[in-house]
């Protein structure tokens, strides 16, 4: 697999082989989430208390965008990374800026989806986010690998994947993530660029009123500069926001 470094207009990409965007850096902000999946992967920190997180495992570093995000605020997180590629490592290090932090964030080289299998930690979040050069996930998107995840979180604990598809379509990814977690699953509507973000939950069922979101949105915009409000716009068009609450 090659690793490609592009620079366009202040944006630094990464690539694997190929014209698929693996992540990027504004240069002049390298901690804000450049991409919009990126930070459509922060909204479960609407769903909680400002020190929730506290264990987070992420599969994939790809730019290091979300543990860079994690790492500046939220520093009670102890952020575990699983990246199958040492060199995507070398690369988020020398061209991302990925803060050399060993108490805080633990990287381990190996396949995500073993990693998930052998752990015997509880995580408050896990952040699935590994494609290859053909952004295909592997096992990453499988029922086996989303009953893994459910087993490793904590009793309030949510998961977070990033689902990409050319034609747009993410209704089997879904079907694994509510067969795995008995229905409490969503995805948000897709991003422009063919993402979209799906979130899961252990039971029993959570319900949050928009107006909560709303406020934790502003709060969270206030102090770190991430703007998720017009991500809940969308949401509150959709089917999700029935009733003016979000169902997880």
């Amino acid at each position: 697999m090659n690793i490609d470094i592009s620079e366009e207009a202040g944006v630094r990409y990464l690539h694997f082989g190929s014209s698929w965007i693996q992540g990027a850096m504004r240069i002049a902000r390298p901690y804000a989430l450049e991409l919009d999946y990126t930070r459509e992967m922060m909204v479960p920190l609407l769903l909680n208390d400002a020190d929730w997180p506290r264990r987070v495992l992420q599969v994939g570093l790809g730019a290091a965008s979300v543990t860079k995000f994690l790492h500046r605020h939220r520093p009670q997180a102890k952020i575990t990374v699983v990246e199958i590629e040492p060199r995507v490592t070398a690369a988020a290090r020398q061209f991302f800026k990925l803060p050399d932090d060993d108490e805080r964030i633990e990287i381990h080289h190996a396949d995500g989806a073993d990693f998930v299998i052998d752990s015997a930690a509880a995580y408050d979040l896990i952040l699935v986010d590994g494609f290859d050069a053909e952004a295909s996930t592997g096992r990453l998107d499988t029922l086996p690998f989303y009953l893994d995840c459910r087993a490793r979180l904590a009793e309030d604990g949510l998961i977070c994947v990033n689902l990409l598809s050319r034609r747009k379509d993410f209704r089997q990814s879904v079907k694994r993530l509510e067969e795995a977690f008995d229905g409490h699953a969503m995805a948000f509507p897709s991003c422009d660029s063919g993402n979209a973000i799906a979130l899961a939950a252990v039971p029993p069922t959570r319900a949050t009123p928009l107006g909560e979101l709303r406020a934790a949105a502003t709060r969270l915009k206030r102090d770190t500069g991430l703007n998720l409000l017009p991500t809940l716009a969308r949401l509150a068009q959709s089917r999700h926001l029935a009733g003016g609450l979000l169902h997880l």
